[in-house]
């Protein structure tokens, strides 16, 4: 059963008990990512995830990874479009030490210059790697197209300009317009006893670091998708591919006819692109398709990568597939297939503590509710030939956006 806690000063904390293991998980999350960016901060909010782990004024970045590598856990951090999460899985008596140290990396970080210059170059390393791996560069590009005039089709990292241009008091800036406790959420799931959140209390409820008042008036811009091909030539071996339809928004009633959708499509091994392309035809070892939706938008994007002799026929399969669905719809075979696959892999994914904290944290940053497994399993079985028809008639007969990749 999920309990929900709110800070004094408005920190929302989301905890999820599970007396049956040893670990607790905690995460804190931040609704600032890339989409919170102007244009000369590009990068920025990936940038402090970096520097959150640079030392604070009692602890320098060795002993913050040598006090987690003694708890015998693990320290992460990822930035996407729409928020940040720090996070960690410790056993169950070190849960207060973990949750001490992620405090004071949030709100007592130096944030100093000479770090500040060291890991502008580690980052552009991490760009470099990006542009070196053509199936996640094609997919940048694809998002850059969809989205030209947002910043939810920028890609996270930045560019050389922007991330040589930031310092400390662009990331205090940052930090003091969206990192504040209306934008705050901590999640833990685990073996935590009532200290933890009397320690949390203490550390997050009363502090006045990076607390300018929230602006809740701040206009929020849809973006628009925009059809079109982005091309690149590369030296590479393969040709990859990555094409783009518009999808629906995270908090859309019908998203769950768009996810089985996806499963049938290419989100699975028995998926049609999967069939079709790589067993029947054998003209791609990677095909596949994933959604993406977030509290505005969301896409539908389909990826292959072949040999170039074979990108003509790999498209004329992919366009068939998908104007035969457009068309025909699923069958009933697919779809009951496609719901179990869903349950299946929601259900399971649930089983560790760390899987349980990140679903409540996005859950209540994002949506500020948590559906039950129960629920969830419902809206899943509710979906009907006729919901899943409709959706892929109504989303293919748009025009799409297509990214290249080749040699």
């Amino acid at each position: 059963m999920i309990h929900k806690y709110t800070c004094q000063n408005g920190v929302r904390v989301v905890l999820e008990k599970m007396p049956y293991v040893r670990s607790v998980a905690i995460g804190i999350y931040v609704k600032a990512g890339s989409v919170n960016e102007t244009e000369a901060e590009w990068g920025l909010s990936h940038f402090i995830e970096h520097m959150l782990f640079k030392g604070t004024s009692t602890r320098s970045a060795k002993m913050i990874a040598e006090q987690f590598d003694r708890m015998g856990g693990d320290l992460n951090a990822y930035t996407a479009k729409e928020m940040t999460c720090f996070y960690t899985t410790v056993l169950d008596y070190h849960a207060e030490q973990a949750i001490d140290i992620l405090s004071d990396m949030l709100f007592h970080s130096n944030f100093d210059e000479v770090e500040i210059e060291k890991e502008k170059s580690v980052i552009l390393e991490e760009i470099a790697s990006i542009e070196d791996t053509p199936d996640d560069d094609v997919d940048e590009r694809l998002w850059t197209q969809m989205y030209a005039d947002h910043p939810i089709g920028k890609s996270i990292g930045g560019t050389a300009e922007t991330i040589g241009s930031f310092d400390r008091n662009s990331i205090k800036n940052f930090m003091e317009r969206h990192y504040t406790p209306d934008k705050i959420v901590i999640s833990i799931a685990g073996n935590y006893d009532d200290r933890l959140l009397k320690r949390i209390e203490s550390l997050f409820g009363s502090t006045d670091a990076h607390q300018k008042q929230n602006n809740s008036n701040e206009a929020v811009r849809i973006p628009n998708f925009h059809s079109g091909i982005t091309s690149k030539r590369k030296e590479i071996e393969q040709a990859h591919i990555s094409i783009g339809y518009p999808g629906l928004s995270i908090k859309d009633e019908k998203l769950h006819d768009l996810i089985l959708l996806d499963s049938i499509v290419g989100g699975t091994m028995s998926s049609r692109l999967f069939q079709e392309i790589r067993e029947d035809k054998g003209l791609a070892y990677t095909v596949f398709s994933y959604y993406s939706s977030y509290t505005s938008i969301g896409s539908f994007v389909i990826y292959a990568g072949t040999n170039p002799e074979n990108v003509d026929k790999m498209m004329e399969s992919i366009d068939r597939i998908v104007m035969d669905t457009q068309r025909d719809g699923v069958t009933e075979e697919e779809l009951s297939n496609a719901k179990e696959q869903l349950k299946g892999s929601f259900i399971l994914g649930l089983e560790s503590s760390e899987a349980i904290m990140h679903r409540n944290g996005r859950n209540e940053l994002i949506l500020g509710e948590h559906k039950s497994v129960r629920e969830v399993v419902e809206l899943i079985d509710r979906v009907n030939l006729a919901d899943v028809g409709k959706m892929a008639y109504e989303m293919f007969r748009k025009d799409r956006a297509v990214s290249i990749i080749a040699p």
